[in-house]
C-alpha cells in the first residue's frame, strides 16, 4: 500500500468517524428532548456509542452511497442507525455470559463502568432506536424506501444474521469445526451488518440489480476479511493500541480461520479476499477507488 493511501484512508475515516458521532450525540439529544429519557440509561447509551471506534460500516455505507451521488448528509442517518446496532453488540458482547471483557476501546466496558442490568438495558436501547432512526423521514423521504431499508437491517441483525453468529460463536467454542463451518459463523457474525451497509447505499441510491450484485460481492469479502484481521489482532496485535485484553480468543478456544490455518496462511487468505473484493468493484471504474483502498488498508490495521 503506497504512503498516499496510508495517509488517505485514516484521514477520510476520522472525518466520518466525527460526522457520524456528531449525528449520533444530534439523534440522543432529540429523543432527551422528546421523551424524557432517563438520565442513567441516556447517560450509559452514549458511554456505549460514543466511544470511540472506527465507524467502519458507516464508513463503508457512506463511501458506497457516494457512488450513486448520494451525500454525506443524506446517508448519515442510516449510517448512525448502523452504528447504533453495532454499538449495542458489543455491549452485550463484552458481558459475563458472552465474551467476558473488561475493556473496550482502552476503557471500561459499559458493565463495568455501571453495571449488567445497566447494559443489557442499555443495548436494548441502542438496538431498538437505531430502528426508530431509520424510521425517520430524514433516513429517506420516500417511505417504502424506509421499509426496506428497516427489513434489511432487522435480518441482518437479527437470528439468522448477527446474531445467529454470534450463538454460533459461542457452540463452536465446545465442538470441532472446519472452515466452511468458521467462515459461515462469521459471516453471520460479522458479514451481515458490512452486506446491509453496502445494501443501504445501494437502496437510498437506487442501484442497478448489476451494480446491487457487485456491491454485494464486495461486502461478502470486506467482511470475512475484516474478522479475519480482528482474530490475527488477538494473537499479534498490542493490548494498548487495540484497546483490549489480547489472547482471550486461542484461551477460549474461539474457533477462527487464524486458529485453523495459522497467522501466515490467514493473512495470505486476507490478500485474497482483499483483491477478490476489489475485483467486484470493475464496473464502478475510478468511482470506487475508495473502497478499493479501503479493501487494501484493513490488511494492515493495527486496531
Amino acid at each position: 500500500m503506497s504512503p498516499q493511501t496510508q495517509e488517505q484512508i485514516p484521514l477520510l475515516m476520522k472525518s466520518c468517524a466525527d460526522a457520524v458521532n456528531q449525528r449520533l450525540s444530534d439523534i440522543f439529544d432529540d429523543n432527551k428532548k422528546s421523551y424524557g429519557c432517563d438520565n442513567v440509561i441516556d447517560t450509559a447509551m452514549r458511554y456505549g456509542c460514543l466511544n470511540g471506534g472506527k465507524r467502519i460500516r458507516p464508513f463503508l455505507l457512506i463511501q458506497t452511497a457516494s457512488l450513486f451521488n448520494i451525500g454525506l448528509h443524506q446517508s448519515l442517518h442510516a449510517a448512525a442507525a448502523i452504528e447504533m446496532v453495532h454499538s449495542y453488540s458489543l455491549i452485550h458482547d463484552d458481558l459475563p455470559a458472552m465474551d467476558d471483557d473488561d475493556t473496550r476501546r482502552g476503557q471500561p466496558t459499559l458493565h463495568k463502568k455501571f453495571d449488567e442490568a445497566t447494559a443489557i438495558l442499555a443495548g436494548d436501547a441502542l438496538l431498538t432506536l437505531a430502528f426508530e432512526t431509520l424510521a425517520s423521514e430524514q433516513t429517506a423521504i420516500d417511505a417504502s424506501t424506509r421499509c426496506v431499508l428497516i427489513m434489511k437491517l432487522a435480518k441482518a441483525s437479527g437470528a439468522y444474521g448477527m446474531v445467529g453468529g454470534q450463538m454460533l460463536d459461542l457452540l463452536f467454542e465446545k465442538q470441532d469445526v472446519y472452515d466452511d463451518m468458521i467462515t459461515h459463523m462469521q459471516h453471520l457474525k460479522t458479514g451481515c451488518l458490512f452486506d446491509f451497509s453496502c445494501q443501504a447505499a445501494t437502496i437510498l441510491g437506487n442501484a442497478t440489480q448489476q451494480e446491487t450484485q457487485a456491491l454485494y460481492g464486495y461486502s461478502q469479502q470486506i467482511g470475512l476479511l475484516f474478522q479475519i484481521t480482528d482474530d490475527l489482532l488477538d494473537y499479534t496485535g498490542d493490548s494498548k493500541i487495540i484497546g483490549k485484553k489480547i489472547g482471550k480468543d486461542a484461551s477460549r478456544h474461539k474457533a477462527s480461520i487464524v486458529a485453523s490455518m495459522g497467522i501466515t496462511q490467514a493473512q495470505q487468505h486476507c490478500q485474497m479476499l482483499s483483491d477478490q473484493a476489489c475485483a467486484h468493484l470493475k464496473i464502478f471504474g475510478r468511482k470506487a477507488t475508495i473502497l478499493k483502498k479501503l479493501a487494501k488498508f484493513i490488511i494492515n490495521r493495527v486496531a
